[in-house]
Order: structure tokens, then sequence, then C-alpha cells
């Protein structure tokens, strides 16, 4: 299959398999704390990916480590936590939505530290995304009182090392096996995550005896298998087949499956918020358009 119809497959799986993300998340909050729920993510995944990728990881080359270890904590070790601490105060749709600002924060960071040229089409489209994002943040926060919408601020800061995340693999790691820059992501990241899971009471009798642990875990591992694990390694083969843009608007078709989810849970999204969410995808549209 020729690497064009290929990066559209990538694109489709990891839309399906990374929108569904969302609620899982939520539903493994029901029974773990945001930060029992990021820490073991990033465990359980790690698991895997090494089980998989382990002697992979003596074929990275010395000069290589920074990158990797700088792309396991942007892409995979903060955001671990901060969408699990966003989801504890906002719907799972609505973060959806506000994750699809990666491809714009690509090419602003792609601009601004990676010296990719960008378009007035493009500029145009980051400007759109953002009135769109404001609108969203602030309708959400009217027709929701009892949620606190600052957390918010948690997806957006992940977008932006998601976008920077994108731009190192492209420059930096593009001669790698996509398993093997997984692997390597999650090699240093182990550590810090068992610290902090033992840090959070995890291993205490009210939170083994809570009822709600074992439906939580089952989500957490699901997530963790399908929705970082293997996702990753479809990521970063499509990261290497494509272009970070291209890569990185995964997040506006993820949405739609999110906000599917998000509604047969019974979340509310109001037609001003599908307006502002319509908004940012032609942002994201435009930003993705090469010629002036």
């Amino acid at each position: 299959m020729k690497n064009r119809n290929k990066k559209w497959l990538y694109l489709i799986i990891l839309s399906l398999i990374w929108g569904t993300s969302f609620i899982l998340i939520k539903k493994s909050l029901l029974g773990l704390t945001p930060y029992q729920l990021g820490a073991l993510r990033i465990i359980i995944t790690g698991f895997f990916l090494l089980i998989a990728g382990f002697k992979e990881l003596r074929t990275i080359e010395r000069d290589k480590w920074k990158w990797i270890i700088i792309s396991g904590f942007l892409g995979s070790f903060f955001p671990s936590f901060f969408f699990a601490i966003a989801e504890t105060e906002i719907d799972s749709a609505v973060v959806s939505v506000l994750n699809s600002l990666t491809p714009l924060n690509t090419i602003l960071l792609g601009f601004a530290l990676f010296k990719i040229t960008t378009t007035k089409k493009q500029t145009a489209g980051v400007i759109i995304g953002f009135i769109g994002t404001a609108i969203l943040i602030l309708k959400g926060a009217e027709l929701n009182p009892n949620q606190n919408y600052l957390f918010a601020g948690f997806v957006i800061v992940s977008t932006f090392m998601y976008a920077i995340n994108v731009n190192i693999i492209k420059r930096y790691l593009q001669g790698i096996k996509p398993l093997t820059i997984a692997a390597g992501n999650f090699a240093p990241i182990i550590l810090p995550a068992i610290v902090i899971l033992f840090t959070t009471g995890f291993f205490k009798a009210e939170t083994l005896n809570n009822p709600d642990l074992k439906w939580a875990l089952i989500y957490v591992i699901i997530l963790s298998f399908f929705g970082t694990a293997m996702a990753k390694v479809l990521f970063n083969k499509l990261v290497q087949i494509s272009t970070p843009v291209f890569a990185s608007s995964v997040t506006y078709v993820m949405p739609i499956v999110a906000l599917f989810w998000g509604l047969a849970d019974g979340e509310h999204f109001s037609w001003v918020q599908g307006i502002a969410s319509l908004i940012i995808l032609i942002g994201v549209y435009f930003a993705n358009t090469n010629k002036n």
C-alpha cells in the first residue's frame, strides 16, 4: 500500500482509538484519582511496549536518546496526568474538541522553534481556531456552571506539548522504527510514574476496597493497550510517512467519535458549542492548506 493511502488508513484508525480514549478516561476516574489514573496508564503502557520493543532499545544511537526522553515526557508523561485532571471538571466531549488545537499549535511551534515556514492561510487558520476555542470555553462555562473551565488550561498546555513532540519525531527521530521510539519514550518515564503511584495512596485499603476500582482498572488497561501503546506506534509511523501537521490533524477527526460517546453517556453539548467546534475545524482546515 502506498504511503498516500497508508496515512489515511492510520488517520482513521487513530481517530477511532483516541476518540474513544476520552470516555475511557472519564469512566476510569470513577474509581481512581487523576494522578492514580495517569501513573497507571504510563506503567501499564510501558509494560506492553517494553515487552514488545525492549530489544530494540539498543539500536537507538546515543545522540538520539536526548530527543527520545524529551519526546516521552512531552508526548506521554505530562499529558497522561493533565487530561485526567481536566476531565475531573470538564466533559469528555469538550476536552476532545479542545485537543483539536494540536495541529494549530504544531504550526505555531514549527515556525517558532523549528523554523518551518507558514502561509497566510495557515496563519488565518490559527486565528480562526483560537476564536472557536474561546467561544467553546466561554459557552461551556455558561452551560455548565458547576464545571471549572479553567481546567481547560491543562488540555491546551498538553496540545502545545503534543505539537513540540510531533516536530521532534519528524525532525530528529525520522530514521528510527516507530515501536523503538515508543518503547524508548516509556523506558525513562515508568520509574517516575511508579513513584507518583505510591504517593497517591493507591495501595491503601480504602482504595483497594473501592467497589468501583475493578471496572476502573479494566478501563485503564484498555486505554493503555489501545489508546496509548498501540496508538503511539501507529502515530509515530504516521508522522514518518506524512507531515507533522497532517499527523496532528488526527485530533480534528477524534471529536466526532468522542462527541458520540459523550452524548451517549448523558453529557450536554449545546448548538453554540457545536458551532464553536465547527469554527475550530475550519481553522484547522485552513492551517492544513499549504498554498497561499
